[in-house]
């Protein structure tokens, strides 16, 4: 991660560039389309903090753009999970470029000290911490091996459904980067036909059955059902109670190629 004083260095470089800022806000419902298409059922809610943390994002860039001046972005009273906005931020950019063809160049070269500026005082909030928090070395070592398995791994609250941690597979699986996940609704990657299911699973992780294996339907961030064979965790914490879920591909039922069929030589 970048030091304060390498951003302020970065920041020297920032330039006054009123067209595209105009640009920007002229485009702004464009490219908010274009980065929930891509997002699918982890688009931010329009009532979300993230979405929020997106428009003051929004606001903080046109401002410095048009002015040539960096004010802090305001950030009072926001409470977002971290990792998630910082990823919605890179989403919101990639959208951006794709709809700037040729100039997409520019359109970084003018943005990229900006989401750098924006992260580096979101990091500095007493919400960005305290939802970051401080992972002790055991606590790291397990994220880092979580993070290497093959097979997607999904931390969901058993009372809210909300997705607490994820590792890159599990993005991988449905379409996202890992920390597009973050904070969404796991039903919004069930099916409405198997939501019912899907709870009743996780409710009886929170009552207590410490493991169990499931069969489970999901579908990515572009609506294809993917069926999958779960197998979920009990973990207590922090006065609540998360399901660990792996999932792997339902193996398909080959069927035996009968001998006296095979032709010999």
């Amino acid at each position: 991660m970048a030091t304060p004083a390498q951003v302020r260095g970065t920041l020297r470089i920032v330039k006054t560039n009123r067209d595209l800022a105009s640009w920007l806000i002229s485009h702004r419902n464009e490219i908010e389309s274009a980065m929930n298409d891509r997002l699918g059922a982890a688009a931010p809610g329009v009532s979300s903090p993230e979405a929020e943390a997106l428009r003051r994002f929004r606001t903080f860039t046109s401002s410095a753009l048009m002015r040539g001046t960096l004010s802090p972005p305001a950030l009072d009273g926001l409470r977002v999970n971290q990792r998630r906005t910082e990823a919605l931020l890179l989403a919101w950019i990639e959208a951006a470029a794709g709809l700037a063809d040729a100039d997409v160049p520019l359109l970084r070269e003018a943005l990229d000290p900006l989401v750098l500026q924006f992260r580096m005082h979101l990091r500095g909030t007493q919400a960005g911490r305290k939802s970051r928090g401080t992972p002790r070395a055991k606590r790291r070592f397990v994220i880092a091996a979580i993070d290497r398995l093959s097979e997607a791994f999904l931390a969901i609250d058993t009372d809210t459904g909300t997705i607490e941690d994820a590792n890159p597979a599990a993005g991988a699986l449905l379409g996202l980067n890992r920390d597009e996940l973050l904070g969404v609704d796991a039903m919004s990657f069930v099916p409405k036909t198997k939501q019912s299911l899907f709870w009743r699973e996780l409710d009886a992780v929170g009552e207590g059955v410490e493991n169990h294996v499931f069969a489970a339907t999901l579908s990515d961030s572009h609506g294809v059902p993917l069926e999958l064979v779960a197998s979920a965790t009990r973990y207590a914490t922090r006065g609540r109670t998360l399901a660990l879920i792996l999932l792997r591909p339902e193996l398909a039922q080959v069927p035996l190629q009968n001998p006296e069929s095979q032709s010999t030589l």
